[in-house]
């Protein structure tokens, strides 16, 4: 099967994440079969679509909103989601005997040349198709939050999974407009959320030892790395940043103030964390302009925004 063979996706399990990625097939023109397992999860899969396109259509992201939300269809039958599905996205509960369950669900009903993926965020693929009939063709597709704009995806491969079907996603994925990357070997939590959870780490160390508060830790990283993080990948911003490129960089900070014997080595978060950010984070979220917003809902719409006009710039819109 090559990527122009790929006319017809499974999503299975909505919510956030499975509607999101809904999305994203319908706005490449794939026809989708959208499975949950009652009307009334399905009710709610709906409203989640419907209004990620009326956003979409809104910014200018989606010209003909009608012929993309018509790609998308809904079922409470694996059997009617995963029949002629050539490509079929997992995006269950992040629970090993749920998406073991699930899988085996989609083996029984699914094409045997069709490539099954996984949305897990952390999960051990290996485990995931432990008990698969077919593991060769079960992959890891990790999206990044949410999946319709975030172009990132992770994928990571089972023991049994064939070369060939790992290639044919992360070029099936590419043709979506999506960054694919490869996990070489297993490892929890994968790429992101290792890279995203040590900096956090960080944060509230700093926050923690009076250094700084939680809003100043934000904008530190707001205005500061997280600009210039999303142009270029930390390697590429250690190039440009010495005159003999990253060796020159690393010979800089290696001979010098030695920074990383000072940072946060703990391997627990400090429970009183939470409580002691939450009341700083109400705060800031309070002093927001109200372009921003001053609730979840409304600092996400404004966050998709920028997204946005952030992928346009990198051409992804």
């Amino acid at each position: 099967m090559n990527v122009s063979d790929i006319k017809n996706v499974a999503g299975i399990g909505g919510g956030v994440i499975g509607g999101s990625w809904a999305v994203l097939f319908a706005m490449k023109g794939l026809k989708v079969k959208l499975y949950d397992i009652n009307d009334d999860c399905i009710a709610n899969d709906k409203k989640t679509i419907e209004g990620n396109l009326d956003f979409l259509a809104a910014n200018g992201a989606i010209k003909d909103r009608a012929s993309v939300e018509a790609n998308i269809s809904f079922t409470t039958s694996m059997e009617e989601a995963v029949k002629d599905a050539q490509f079929i996205q997992e995006s269950g509960p992040e629970r090993i005997n749920i998406k073991q369950d699930m899988l085996a669900q989609i083996e029984a009903a699914a094409p045997a040349d069709a490539i099954i993926a996984s949305s897990a965020s952390g999960l051990p693929i290996g485990q995931i198709a432990e008990n698969a009939t077919h593991p060769e063709r079960i992959i890891g597709g990790h999206p990044y939050n949410p999946p319709h704009l975030i172009p990132l995806v992770e994928l990571t491969k089972n023991p049994n999974t064939t070369e060939e079907n790992v290639q044919l996603a992360k070029e099936f994925y590419e043709s979506l407009g999506k960054e694919a990357i490869i996990l070489r070997k297993d490892c929890p939590g994968y790429i992101c959320n290792r890279l995203q959870l040590a900096v956090f780490r960080e944060m509230i160390d700093l926050v923690e030892r009076g250094v700084c508060s939680v809003e100043d830790a934000d904008k530190a990283l707001t205005f500061g790395p997280g600009i210039r993080w999303a142009i270029f990948g930390h390697n590429m911003i250690m190039q440009l940043g010495n005159k003999d490129g990253i060796s020159g960089m690393i010979d800089m900070l290696g001979g010098g103030f030695n920074l990383c014997a000072d940072i946060a080595a703990w391997d627990t978060i400090p429970a009183d964390y939470g409580k002691l950010a939450q009341e700083q984070v109400d705060e800031m979220m309070k002093n927001y302009s109200d372009e921003i917003g001053h609730d979840n809902a409304a600092i996400a719409q404004y966050r998709d925004k920028m997204l946005i006009d952030i992928l346009k710039l990198h051409g992804k819109f």
